[in-house]
């Protein structure tokens, strides 16, 4: 299983760099975000917009690859289609998003376990809400790397309903991302 964080949002809405904003205990939200990863699933590809040095330079020295989208701008689904396109002879893929900081790596790994074959879509629920990481079987791929646009990987994931497996899990961090700065305290 591919790991690929989608780390090349620009966060308008946070008002500042997003990604390396502090969280209560000093570390920046991506990296706590990509420390979960790893922790549940060692080979992490993160998409990056390219315009963040410092970001890029603290993955890389995590072990986190790297890869810039160029057309990063166009949106989640592009650069999802980017990393996926990237790591095509991976037998599937868990997609995680770096304003996501707060979900266990024990979640993580449970997700992409789950996918027992090739057509298979998981994704975790909190209390009725699904939630991310969403890992893929390797039939998707081609799906996956035909999108585009902001809407990430949502239309795939309603055209699969039959192959989704929902995931129940005690894991609040699979519904919290970051959107604005008061939303960054533990």
């Amino acid at each position: 299983m591919q790991a690929i964080l989608l780390a090349a949002g620009r966060g308008t809405r946070f008002g500042a760099d997003k990604l390396l904003h502090s969280l209560d205990d000093g570390t920046p939200m991506a990296m706590a975000a990509a420390r979960n990863l790893k922790a549940a699933i060692p080979d992490v590809l993160a998409v990056v917009n390219g315009e963040n040095p410092e970001l890029m330079a603290l993955l890389e020295e995590m072990g986190v690859g790297v890869s810039v989208c160029p057309n990063a701008a166009q949106g989640m689904g592009a650069s999802l289609a980017w990393g996926v396109a990237r790591t095509r002879q991976a037998d599937g893929w868990l997609i995680a998003l770096a304003d996501m900081p707060w979900i266990r790596p024990e979640t993580i790994r449970a997700v992409a376990e789950t996918v027992t074959g090739t057509s298979v879509i998981v994704a975790p629920v909190y209390q009725g809400r699904r939630g991310h990481p969403v890992a893929f079987g390797r039939d998707h791929g081609p799906a996956l790397m035909a999108l585009s646009g902001d809407e990430g990987a949502r239309r795939l994931l309603a055209g699969f309903a039959r192959e989704v497996i929902l995931l129940p899990c005690e894991d609040s961090g699979v519904v919290r991302d970051i959107d604005l700065p008061e939303g960054s305290a533990g």
